[in-house]
């Protein structure tokens, strides 16, 4: 006789239900394993800026891509390099000037994609200055990463001196108080909150008087795109449709954002968005033809060849080693 068709009706259910339960325990403990542990690191105070990162959290794209995705959000006092060299950030929010620099120094970084086709710093000025030119002669103040950054730029286009330089607190009432004054500033977060404040300024975003470089780019180290190709592809990917995702409808990575960083108003998100959306700088230049999130060798090119004839960065690194557009080439996340 067989002995299971034997069995009481009720134990051979139970039986079934025990099954079925320690399958899907299995399945579950499956997925927690498969799925890939990725820590980003932002550049500062989480804000509209990293906005399309957190709508990929939010709207759980990476889960769907298969990563468990931490982020962790830089600040004033917080080195994004020696923060991924020692090993606590898998991917972090990089500039084009420092992950050259840092081939010049012998660090082993790379370029993966980048979230905007220029880069939204400026300068906020007060309204009678008309130009950037305008500035010569006036204090500008500037965090000390500037000067490996933008400051160069600045003083060999238009002339100005290291003299100009005061360093700035992340507090805005020096520029309230003094007319004077100019200061460093985002598109989207200093000229807000002197609009909030009533004063009058002025906003002069670099990009559109040529600084060259990408801006809130993915960096990660060379070791980890040759030993985990796959992983940041996914992040890669899943983060630029957090941008796409994000322009569409804000609100889940807004609330994420607020939670990261309470200070952050919905006001202010708000205002960034819209700045964001008015200059294109998610989905204009080559994105809007070749997708969110491109690079091209020509645009890194620009970038080198200005640093090298300034003698901000010696001749013989090799720029082609500070990016890589294997994962962005043929992504094509459009606008």
């Amino acid at each position: 006789m067989n002995n299971v068709s034997s069995c009481p009706q009720g134990v051979s259910r139970r039986f079934g239900v025990a099954l079925l339960m320690s399958v899907g325990a299995v399945t579950a403990s499956f997925a927690a394993v498969a799925a890939d542990k990725l820590t980003f690191m932002t550049s500062w105070f989480a804000q509209a800026e990293h906005g399309g990162f957190y709508q990929a959290q939010a709207a759980g794209l990476y889960q769907k891509a298969g990563l468990d995705v931490t982020l962790r959000m830089g600040g004033p006092q917080v080195n994004g390099m020696q923060q991924m060299l020692g090993g606590v950030a898998d991917v972090i929010m990089g500039y084009d000037f420092q992950v050259l620099k840092g081939l010049e120094a012998g660090m082993p970084v790379i370029t993966v994609g980048t979230s905007f086709q220029q880069d939204v710093q400026g300068i906020m000025a007060h309204a009678d200055i008309d130009t950037l030119a305008g500035l010569k002669g006036h204090t500008i103040l500037a965090a000390a990463t500037a000067r490996s950054t933008w400051w160069p730029w600045l003083k060999h286009r238009y002339g100005f001196g290291d003299e100009q330089l005061r360093a700035y607190t992340f507090n805005l009432q020096p520029f309230f108080a003094d007319a004077t004054l100019a200061q460093q500033a985002y598109l989207s977060s200093e000229p807000f909150q002197a609009e909030k404040n009533n004063v009058k300024a002025r906003f002069f975003l670099f990009a559109d008087q040529g600084y060259p470089p990408y801006g809130t780019t993915m960096v990660t180290l060379q070791k980890t795109v040759r030993e985990r190709p796959d992983v940041i592809a996914r992040f890669v990917r899943a983060s630029l449709e957090g941008w796409r995702s994000y322009l569409a409808d804000p609100a889940p990575a807004n609330a994420l954002i607020r939670k990261d960083n309470p200070n952050m108003t919905e006001e202010q998100l708000a205002y960034a968005v819209v700045k964001l959306k008015e200059t294109g700088v998610i989905t204009g230049g080559d994105a809007a033809r070749l997708g969110i999130g491109i690079m091209t060798d020509d645009r890194w090119k620009k970038t080198c060849d200005y640093m090298t004839s300034q003698d901000l960065l010696k001749p013989d690194v090799d720029c082609r080693q500070a990016y890589t557009l294997q994962f962005v080439r043929d992504l094509k996340v459009m606008p």
